[in-house]
């Protein structure tokens, strides 16, 4: 055996590299000897060796600060589920509820329910999400969703005292040994999708005219998600100023339409026309007050009463995406045009592509960062930061234009 340079580390006559150590916690000596990690894998460098003996001290000294004491309780992960649903999470939005419980009801309840929580191994959850993913061909992001409910169940679980910190730390602590997601497939495809100009010129061409042109525009020139989209109100666009205010969306709710709060801080934000949007916008308003002359009664009879934010009710006609004889847009609305688009222009037509496209092209105009960040209504800097790595056909001219000048 050799010396490492690592407190506490040594070599093995093998070449490989083992840990010891030896701390006092509240008077009492513990201490500490291992050979593999928690894989039982052996450790191949000095480095992994004095990494998984600094955790493993910490795991011993988070024991001391833990808020509960003594042996745990064996709880099912039906039992872990059912008290986070009770205690746990006041104050989430709707629709993580509504998620949460989809995923449970129809997918780990079954596999899952009857289980002890402290019987559940990493190798299993693995093995779990492998089989979403490559067997039954689940898209990666919705894969991802299950990976989250695990690590919600189990900090559940960990908090009240129903799994030991060294289970807890092996599930969602230890970046050697906690649960993660499958290695991507290669056709799958999880970058920025955007049109380019000759489908945006297809896609202006389709739109205009159709009950859609105003939420496709909003998509163009905002970069709006559909549910901001349809839940904007006529009082929060600033045609003079040329400014939207978003700070509502549209959901639907036990089958109702409301108005509801945004899904981050971030996502609340003003965003800025361009002069072809204000042009627009100042035509539909023009047209509104037309319509309220010649088409009152109808408007009147076709409105429907939703929910605000503030819980009072109020009339569709407040919605900028209202039709002409007062019928309410929601986001089922854009449905049908995307089904028609892709049989028409012969490519795939998700709304949400409009608010990737507006992204991309503000990033190869060389828009700063952080400006395109707050009109994103992004939380995470790094999610904005995709729109500038992506490769689209604006940002390889602009390439061969620096390339051409070196």
């Amino acid at each position: 055996m050799s010396d490492t340079g690592f407190a506490g580390v040594y070599q093995l006559e093998n070449g490989f590299y083992g840990y010891r150590y030896a701390i006092v916690i509240n008077g009492k000596r513990k201490e500490g000897k291992k050979l593999r990690n928690e894989m039982g894998k052996p450790f191949r460098t000095a480095k992994q060796a004095a990494k998984a003996r600094e955790i493993a001290i910490a795991q011993e000294q988070s024991k001391a600060l833990l808020p509960h004491q003594g042996k745990t309780v064996r709880k099912t992960v039906e039992e872990v589920y059912t008290e986070y649903c009770e205690k746990g999470r006041s104050g989430k939005a709707y629709s993580t509820i509504k998620k949460q419980d989809s995923l449970w009801n129809n997918h780990l309840k079954e596999r899952f329910g009857k289980r002890y929580i402290d019987d559940i191994t990493v190798a299993e959850i693995q093995d779990y999400l492998e089989e979403l993913y490559y067997v039954d061909n689940r898209a990666y992001s919705y894969t991802e969703s299950f990976l989250k409910m695990f690590y919600l169940i189990f900090g559940q679980a960990y908090s009240r005292n129903y799994i030991e910190v060294d289970s807890y730390n092996k599930l969602c602590i230890n970046k050697d040994t906690k649960i993660h997601m499958p290695k991507l497939k290669i056709d799958d495809d999880l970058d920025i999708v955007y049109f380019d100009e000759k489908q945006m010129e297809q896609l202006d061409s389709y739109f205009k005219g159709t009950n859609a042109e105003t939420a496709y525009m909003l998509g163009k020139y905002c970069g709006l998600r559909i549910n901001e989209c349809y839940g904007l109100k006529w009082s929060n666009v600033d045609i003079k100023n040329g400014i939207i205010t978003i700070d509502r969306q549209m959901q639907y709710q036990n089958g109702l339409i409301k108005l509801v709060s945004l899904k981050t801080r971030n996502a609340r934000r003003k965003i800025y026309m361009c002069s072809k949007l204000k042009r627009y916008f100042k035509k539909l308003l023009k047209q509104k007050e037309q319509d309220k002359k010649e088409l009152e009664q109808q408007r009147q009879q076709n409105q429907t009463m939703i929910q605000d934010l503030d819980g009072e009710m109020i009339s569709s006609l407040d919605l900028v995406n209202t039709l002409s004889n007062g019928k309410i847009q929601t986001v089922n609305s854009m449905k049908y045009h995307s089904r028609t688009v892709q049989d028409k222009c012969s490519f795939t037509f998700k709304y949400h592509y409009l608010r990737h496209t507006y992204g991309t092209n503000l990033a190869v105009l060389n828009t700063p960062e952080h400006l395109l960040c707050n009109q994103m209504g992004h939380s995470n800097s790094q999610v904005t930061h995709k729109y500038y790595i992506a490769i689209s056909e604006k940002g390889v001219d602009e390439l061969l234009k620096n390339l051409e000048k070196m």
